[in-house]
């Protein structure tokens, strides 16, 4: 479902009135909210996902993971059978008997979420008031929550959002009543290293990530916090911490070496740090950052890119290409769009930008073909199909799997779509 909630309101920015938007209720092409177990289970080290679905579900997080079959995961299936469907078991009892014996087996869990899938939905079962029993029996060495991976009405990164919004409603009052920054959503290690190590240089020392590393180790939030969002698809996450008092600061995405700098700009205004201390600690960065770009820019300027919607990064990345490595945008494809979240994004689009929101693919894959752009960014069902019309295509799903934020990324971000037409030019010698 489309959730284009009131976010705290976000300052009017220029510009974001010429971009065209075309409203588009038709055939998706999306994966489901469980593939965001694959990053969130990396990220909280103590942390369980346990999801109510099919075979089909366990096929999924096992493929898209990667893990191999005598790995050990923090994350699960249990499978509803026939049996199940047919109510001849009690669902219930098969579950906390389930879970009884994931948490014998692995008693350093501290968080286990029960994650709703398409089957768990239409047979009605009620994963609220299971985690609730189930949080009573284990409490308080395991906290028990649930959250829905469906992929019904969303798109797959929606998951990490659902699964926030859960964490958020569990984090303590903070009492203390200097300002703290927390900065959210989900980031590998190294990038989140990087990215505090700039922030606390500028002199900002309470800051927190969420999702922490160790999920018991939640921060606090309260009247004085100020949060800043690291990924574009986490807009329930941000109302549910703007009821629990803190405030968001509108910025844009840390994407690229514009993007980035922003970002941190955006935090040294919000938190009280000068100016010219900012530009100071982020400068030797972002240099670096600028040069890094210059191969994938040679290869990339001029050229045109379509983006097909998938995961609601699709504006900050079309921001970074056309501003930094000088592509044209062809159409810019976003399953939602939350207005407020991008209007800083949606300002430095150049005028007249096509973006669509939400999809009917026959229509957008005419579009597509006609435009006859030199690379496509779309989803993995799409991809084979359109590199047999002769264009050059990139995994969508690549960019949310692979750390892209801050400056130490942005090479790998534009080497992300650089490499397509370096193939292609080696297959065309």
């Amino acid at each position: 479902m489309r959730r284009d909630i009131p976010i705290q309101a976000i300052p009017p920015t220029e510009g974001c009135g010429d971009v065209q938007v075309r409203q588009e209720r038709g055939q998706r092409e999306v994966f489901c909210g469980l593939t965001g177990i694959i990053w969130l289970h990396r990220k909280m080290q103590d942390a369980f996902f346990l999801v109510v679905g099919s075979r089909t579900c366990a096929h999924l997080l096992q493929s898209a993971a990667g893990v191999m079959i005598f790995a050990e995961p923090r994350f699960g299936t249990a499978i509803i059978g026939e049996r199940d469907l047919a109510g001849l078991v009690d669902v219930h009892d098969e579950l906390d008997r389930i879970v009884g014996q994931l948490l014998a087996r692995r008693p350093n869990i501290r968080t286990l979420f029960l994650v709703g899938s398409c089957p768990s939905e239409v047979i009605k079962l009620d994963l609220g008031r299971a985690a609730q029993r189930l949080h009573g029996l284990h409490a308080p060495q395991v906290r028990v929550l649930h959250y829905s991976g469906s992929g019904i009405e969303t798109t797959f990164t929606q998951g990490e959002d659902a699964c926030l919004q859960a964490l958020v409603e569990q984090l303590p009052e903070r009492e203390d009543p200097a300002p703290n920054l927390m900065v959210v959503g989900t980031l590998a290690e190294v990038v989140e290293d990087q990215l505090r190590g700039l922030i606390e240089g500028m002199g900002v020392s309470q800051v927190d990530f969420f999702p922490p590393r160790q999920s018991h180790e939640l921060p606090a939030v309260g009247p004085n916090t100020r949060f800043v969002l690291a990924q574009p698809f986490l807009a329930d996450t941000a109302r549910t911490l703007q009821a629990r008092g803190a405030e968001i600061i509108p910025a844009l995405f840390p994407l690229g070496v514009e993007g980035t700098s922003r970002w941190l700009h955006a935090i040294a205004q919000a938190m009280g740090v000068a100016e010219a201390r900012c530009a100071e600690v982020i400068a030797p960065a972002a240099a670096r950052a600028e040069r890094s770009l210059a191969a994938a820019r040679e290869v990339l300027d001029g050229k045109s890119i379509f983006f097909f919607p998938d995961s609601q990064l699709e504006i900050p990345l079309a921001r970074f290409a056309q501003r930094e490595l000088g592509m044209r945008l062809t159409e810019v494809g976003t399953p939602y769009l939350h207005r407020q979240l991008m209007a800083p994004e949606l300002a430095l689009l150049p005028s007249q930008t096509e973006v669509c929101e939400g999809q009917d693919v026959d229509a957008q894959l005419d579009r597509c073909l006609a435009a006859a752009p030199d690379l496509v960014v779309c989803g993995l069902g799409l991809a084979n199909p359109l590199e047999a019309k002769g264009l050059t295509t990139k995994w969508a799903i690549e960019l949310v799997f692979t750390p892209i934020q801050g400056f130490e990324q942005a090479a790998d971000l534009a080497g992300l779509l650089s490499r397509p037409w370096r193939r292609r030019l080696k297959l065309a010698a």
